[in-house]
């Protein structure tokens, strides 16, 4: 078995099918490891078979909430590269919450979302904020469970978003992202550049 999956330190220790079925996740791809197969096991598998939105989902679900945000913020950060834009509001709050997880920058997080534009994919991030604890948000919020997955959602579709940006070069990229999750995933930060921005750095 490929040591690519190995010594993921900050993933929990229940196989990836239960944290899936927490988060109401649904593979694409069959397995034929078990239900009670360890996260190495059932990554690799899904490599060997190339089901890369599978694996990306699947470490949607296996990473932390505040590591599953910022591996989303990094994403993030490459839209905002390919497009040419500025860092947004939901992005910057996001950040700060996973820098420092208060309630005080969840709630942050939750006011970005009123104001951003419709077509500012970053709000995924700071929707991840606001579900990480598996509630509504802060305040009074918290009193009423979020939707099973939100956070686990949130933050494997900003990844979608950032890949369907260079769906050019698909192939590279796509590791690129599963490499961040597995950086993250060990206690790393995950800053491993997009295709795109390696180009640019070295023209």
């Amino acid at each position: 078995m490929s040591e690519r999956y190995n010594d993921l330190t900050k993933i929990p220790a229940d196989p990836p099918a239960k944290l899936l079925a927490a988060a109401n996740l649904h593979l694409q791809t069959p397995l034929e490891a078990p239900a009670s197969a360890p996260a190495a096991v059932v990554l690799a598998e899904l490599e060997a078979k190339q089901a890369w939105v599978d694996l990306l989902m699947t470490l949607a679900a296996l990473l932390p909430p505040r590591e599953r945000v910022w591996w989303a913020c990094i994403a993030a950060r490459d839209v905002i590269a390919f497009r040419g834009q500025k860092e947004t509001r939901p992005l910057v709050a996001a950040e700060a919450w996973v820098f420092k997880p208060t309630e005080e920058n969840r709630e942050a997080a939750r006011a970005s979302l009123d104001g951003a534009y419709v077509d500012d994919d970053s709000v995924h991030c700071a929707t991840a904020v606001l579900y990480a604890d598996g509630t509504l948000g802060p305040g009074d919020l918290a009193q009423h469970p979020a939707p099973a997955g939100a956070c686990e959602l949130s933050a494997f579709a900003m990844n979608m978003v950032a890949l369907g940006e260079l769906s050019d070069k698909f192939e590279t990229y796509v590791q690129v992202l599963i490499d961040r999750a597995l950086d993250i995933a060990r206690g790393g930060n995950g800053r491993i550049a997009a295709p795109a921005m390696e180009e640019e750095q070295t023209a």
